[in-house]
């Protein structure tokens, strides 16, 4: 395995071209990587920051093996790799010069690439986060649901989505989060916020979905306020999302969960979510400016 065996661009479309029908092979462990492609594709390259997104590929025998994609200045985010795979994305990065805070992948994955950062960048790494991800199976609504209804969020809850979203991101120290106001108005374009709300219309918890790629869609984020937790608002308007993603003919649902947070994964267990794999995010800090 060489390092010349990955190739660097910034070139979307060709990336896509290159790489998509290898993402889509696998859309479960790769929806990251397909939801926020399709986010540059149609919001625009600068949709998660200034810095100009980067993109690559490793190609053996003439097949797309593992790509991995950065938007500046968050973490980088690698498909599945074996561990000469990833000494040689590290040693294929270091080379280009780039400078990495983080990774996030599959746990097996980010393992071997912080192991070979350390070697090729002389930076060690440290887990910040360990993730899970789940793919619905039977969905089950959790009992007993509470007071309210689902409501679909809408243009006049604009400035609601926009505090939620920027409280969302603090209360998990989201590393990959857009410009509250930019998600807000993408995700109204396409009915992608669900609400619980109480009875005289107050929203208590929000519950939001990706666009469809690839056949699937992925629940993000889902956020109650401190003050509401604990009354199973999430419960109800996750399982209410979820439905109605199974009514519109999709039947492949994905989440993400923090393994450190236990309330909310016996939750999403308990709706009908089964896992699929773990991630792991380090972070880099440490020697040579990287």
């Amino acid at each position: 395995m060489r390092p010349d065996d990955w190739y660097c661009t910034q070139d979307l479309t060709a990336f896509l071209s290159h790489a998509g029908g290898f993402l889509r092979s696998r859309p479960d462990l790769h929806t990251v990587a397909l939801t926020v492609t399709e986010t540059l594709r149609t919001g625009g390259l600068r949709a998660y920051g200034d810095e100009a997104p980067v993109f690559g590929a490793l190609e053996l025998s003439g097949q797309v093996r593992a790509a991995y994609f950065r938007t500046p200045p968050y973490r980088l985010n690698v498909t599945p790799l074996t561990p000469d795979e990833a000494d040689a994305l590290a040693a294929h990065l270091v080379a280009l010069g780039h400078r990495i805070p983080g990774v996030i992948a599959a746990r097996e994955t980010a393992e071997a690439f912080a192991a070979a950062w350390r070697r090729h960048a002389g930076v060690r790494g440290t887990v910040s986060q360990r993730q899970r991800l789940y793919r619905l199976g039977n969905l089950t609504a959790p009992q007993p649901v509470p007071a309210g209804r689902a409501r679909v969020a809408g243009k006049g809850d604009r400035e609601q989505l926009i505090r939620w979203y920027g409280e969302f991101g603090e209360a998990v120290g989201d590393h990959a989060s857009r410009d509250p106001a930019a998600w807000a108005d993408s995700r109204i374009a396409y009915g992608g916020v669900t609400f619980w709300e109480s009875e005289d219309g107050t929203p208590l918890a929000m519950a939001g979905v990706t666009p469809v790629v690839a056949g699937q869609v992925r629940v993000a984020p889902v956020y109650t306020p401190a003050h509401s937790r604990g009354r199973g608002y999430a419960g109800a308007v996750t399982a209410a999302v979820s439905r109605a993603v199974l009514a519109s003919g999709i039947r492949e649902l994905v989440l993400f969960t923090d393994l450190a947070n236990q309330t909310s994964n016996s939750l999403y267990q308990r709706i009908g979510f089964r896992p699929v794999a773990d991630f792991a995010a380090y972070d880099f800090r440490g020697a040579r400016g990287f």
